[in-house]
């Protein structure tokens, strides 16, 4: 069969294709073959100017076309490294040969074209290629996704600061809240999460095939290594250089962003799943769209469909997100090969983090509270203000304040007529009494609309 959105085994090449479209050329094969390009090309440009008497720095029209190679690189180009690769069996390899055929015809590169590559191991390369891919996807793609779902919950928050709702702790009447409280709650939570996320230091190393610079220090005796893989990595890739290596760049930095980016999913997945409960109770009502069928033989249904793949799609992705972060960070010895296969499903990982911020986002622009439905639970739960009533009476130390309140109202339903009348016969100060015959459960939100606003 041809491939095609129809055929890709994978549905985020298939069915969800357009919705990942904007991290395809980032963590893609192209966008690591891009990456490993321009690493070598950077590679080679520090070496032309590090002192060799071989190699003298090269004039500005020469370097011109270098950063063309990696500016302008193609899917045409990576077919060809493609090509080249079944040939030698070998991705890091087939970028070296690639690089010195565009070099060839070009005497000033020519001359110098076996400092393509120039002590580098494979993982010099491929480190530091997939920081950059990271870097990429994080910076440019995923924080930016996920600030738009913070920006929206946070609009959210504010616009419902001051609309009460009936709490439901263990999924029963409690103390209430107010929708835009609890919406800001999850503001608040994505906010440290998010700041997790764009803080994680992105590593690489240049140090060779088991991280001592053996090779360099044969070849070039006199020069600083350390200082110009330093340059080279956080000068002119702008990554973090971790001095302290095997054959790989141990990739606890990675761990520590999937792990974060884990978090941040996490906390989607709560609030996905409150979202959804919220909607079968009726607190919000979801925009109908028309032509669009929530059941095949229930012709009522208007299902919350985005939430619901929110949740699987964040799910995924934690799964993967785990494996990443638990396997990442061993390797036998000096090196074992079990990373690589591993590392080529970041885009995937990464991919259904992508998709729950977009279902989420859907899901959440078809949100419509259901204001009157909202008033009809806090009308038929006055048994919430016992917290209140209880905590007055004990404060004045009249007897067993908990314990009258628990007989009054433990798994009953009680009215407004009957909690006043009960407030009536109580021995307190007139101005508390009052205050305790006036509260509603509507009322009765505390600080919830003051730190909805707040965030």
């Amino acid at each position: 069969m041809e491939l095609s959105a129809l055929t890709a085994l994978s549905p985020l090449d298939g069915r969800y294709a357009g919705k990942l479209a904007a991290l395809r050329p980032l963590l893609s094969e192209f966008g690591l073959m891009r990456c490993r390009v321009q690493v070598e090309v950077e590679w080679f440009l520090a070496l032309s100017e590090a002192g060799f008497s071989e190699f003298r720095p090269l004039p500005g029209a020469a370097r011109a076309r270098l950063q063309a190679l990696v500016r302008d690189f193609s899917e045409a180009d990576a077919a060809a490294i493609k090509a080249i690769e079944r040939r030698t069996n070998h991705d890091v390899k087939a970028v070296e040969y690639w690089i010195k055929q565009r070099l060839a015809g070009q005497p000033e590169l020519a001359r110098a074209a076996e400092f393509v590559h120039f002590a580098c191991t494979s993982e010099d390369i491929n480190n530091t290629s997939h920081a950059l891919m990271l870097q990429a996807a994080r910076d440019l793609v995923l924080l930016p996704a996920l600030d738009a779902v913070q920006d929206r919950l946070r609009a959210l928050a504010h616009a419902l600061a001051d609309l009460p709702m009936l709490s439901r702790t263990h999924g029963q009447t409690a103390s209430p809240t107010t929708l835009g409280k609890e919406v800001a709650n999850v503001v608040a939570r994505l906010h440290t999460a998010r700041a997790r996320i764009a803080a994680v230091p992105l590593q690489a190393k240049m140090n060779g095939a088991v991280g001592n610079y053996n090779a360099h220090l044969v070849a070039g005796p006199d020069l600083d290594w350390e200082a110009l893989s330093r340059q080279v990595v956080e000068k002119r890739l702008r990554l973090k250089l971790n001095a302290h290596t095997i054959q790989i760049e141990p990739h606890d930095y990675m761990a520590e962003l999937f792990d974060a980016f884990a978090r941040a999913n996490t906390i989607l997945i709560d609030w996905s799943r409150d979202v959804w409960a919220y909607v079968s109770l009726g607190y919000f009502r979801q925009r109908l769209k028309e032509g669009e069928v929530g059941s095949s033989t229930m012709p009522h249904k208007v299902n919350p469909i985005d939430f619901e793949n929110a949740e699987g799609n964040f799910g995924l992705a934690n799964a993967l997100l785990a494996h990443l972060s638990a396997k990442l960070p061993i390797s036998r010895l000096q090196r074992d090969l079990s990373d690589s296969t591993v590392l080529r499903n970041m885009g995937v990982a990464l991919g259904y983090t992508l998709l729950g911020y977009d279902s989420l986002q859907r899901g959440l622009d078809k949100l419509q509270v259901d204001e009157a439905r909202l008033a009809a639970d806090l009308d038929a739960a006055w048994e919430v203000l016992a917290e209140a009533v209880q905590t007055v009476m004990r404060r004045h130390g009249l007897p067993n304040p908990y314990e009258q309140l628990k007989k009054m109202t433990r798994g009953k339903a009680v009215t407004a007529a009957a909690m006043r009348r009960f407030i009536g016969a109580l021995q307190l100060p007139p101005d508390d009494k009052q205050r305790l015959l006036a509260l509603t459960p509507h009322g009765y939100t505390g600080m919830a609309a003051q730190l909805a606003r707040r965030v």
